[in-house]
């Protein structure tokens, strides 16, 4: 089985389709039923398109350039902008930053949270639109949405009953999903202001933000220095670089929260997903792995070969939200992750990746609450595609290490391409 998806996924890179993927955001709070998959469940529902591979579409390969977007977007110019955003209760300034690569790519990112808050691209006929969840004002962000664009840390996705054994002496984080720890805790690095600053070189231009988060900060051992540099390049390419330092030996699994939707509205149902992985990780009711690698071959989870998300999500209890184990093949190496096409746009999305898991999650738990860009974000709004190592790694030996010692360099690179077709 893994032999015939890796060839699979050769192939479609070699100039028909990647394999498109979903995005993992974890929810706020977990599902009140197990996430797992059920062969039993109903048939979709009448809105989801049916069941079956969606055709290989071409021009997709790896590097292939975009469309040429309209002319009032393709200006040729790089720039990089900052402006005021607004104050935090305690007076602390937030800065916004709008980096445009003047080939149709723009994209807005805040201090706060270092928090994508736009992605502009334009579609098949140069109409530019905003293809991530945003909200409209930095009082929208103080209301803690559910982690929209936001730059995840110390650890992305969750830590079991918020502790773990490090070098014999056990470690109590905050416990913010009911028993467990998700993103970072209580106040995360979602929830800070990270100095930021910007700049620009041949064929690139994007702002690094860093942070320092001290020594006990949300039950973490060790002073752990950040940096992750948000950059956009003259081929069309979102680039989002981590690295981290720490005085102390501590686990590190940092990740952004982007909700994507190509469509720029509606929902992401009728989008083609694909993922480059034979297995993904079986959770609990609270969406901790049981420890086992479970092939998706002849699941709902199976995304080896490009589906639509809404094909098959209702056979999924409680949605996509699950950790998918990547088939990498050298461990930290820059490698195909998922593929993203909606084909009413025509924009097309890749995502390359140096982490060894992606999350998808299809924003279940979205119920209007939250809102912008002229729409309140309803349920399946958007989806995610967190690049990260596995949940609760520190507590699982057999998962890969999120271990960071001094004199060590955290280091992930993660890369979104858009294009047309």
């Amino acid at each position: 089985m893994r032999t015939t998806s890796r060839g699979l996924f050769a192939a479609l890179v070699g100039g028909v389709m990647l394999f498109a993927v979903g995005c993992g955001q974890e929810s706020t709070k977990p599902s009140e039923t197990k996430a797992t998959v059920s062969k039993d469940a109903p048939a979709p529902a009448a809105q989801t398109p049916a069941e079956k591979p969606v055709e290989a579409q071409p021009a997709a390969a790896v590097g292939a350039e975009a469309n040429t977007p309209s002319k009032s977007e393709n200006t040729g110019k790089m720039s990089v902008e900052k402006t005021p955003y607004g104050k935090l209760p305690s007076g602390e300034a937030v800065d916004q930053f709008v980096i445009n690569n003047g080939k149709g790519l723009k994209v807005t990112i805040i201090t706060y949270g270092a928090t994508i808050t736009s992605v502009e691209f334009p579609d098949k006929n140069g109409k530019s639109a905003n293809i991530t969840v945003g909200l409209d004002s930095l009082d929208d962000y103080l209301k803690s949405p559910p982690y929209f664009g936001a730059t995840i840390g110390r650890y992305g996705n969750r830590i079991a009953k918020g502790k773990f054994t490090l070098e014999g002496k056990e470690y109590k984080l905050a416990t913010n999903n009911n028993e467990n720890h998700l993103h970072g805790g209580v106040k995360g690095f979602d929830k800070v202001v990270w100095k930021a600053e910007s700049f620009e070189k041949a064929g690139e231009v994007g702002v690094k933000f860093s942070y320092v988060s001290a020594d006990g900060e949300e039950g973490y051992p060790g002073k752990l220095e950040s940096t992750v540099t948000y950059s956009i390049t003259a081929a069309n390419e979102l680039k989002m670089e981590y690295s981290a330092t720490t005085d102390k030996t501590t686990v590190a699994n940092l990740t952004n929260h982007a909700y994507w939707n190509l469509a720029g509205k509606g929902t992401i149902l009728d989008q083609v997903v694909s993922i480059n992985a034979d297995g993904y990780l079986p959770v609990d009711a609270g969406l901790i792995p049981l420890g086992e690698v479970k092939a998706v071959k002849d699941t709902p989870m199976d995304f080896t070969k490009p589906m639509t998300i809404g094909s098959r999500i209702a056979k999924v209890e409680g949605g996509y939200d699950h950790c998918y184990v990547l088939n990498q093949k050298t461990p930290k190496e820059l490698s195909p992750v998922a593929t993203v096409y909606d084909p009413a746009s025509g924009r097309f999305m890749e995502v390359l990746s140096t982490e060894p898991a992606v999350q998808l999650y299809t924003s279940n738990f979205l119920d209007g609450t939250f809102s912008g860009n002229g729409q309140k974000y309803e349920k399946y709004a958007a989806l995610c595609l967190e690049t990260q190592h596995y949940p609760d790694s520190p507590n699982q030996p057999k998962f890969p290490s999120t271990v960071l010692k001094p004199g060590e360099t955290y280091h992930h690179l993660t890369i979104h391409k858009f294009s047309t077709k």
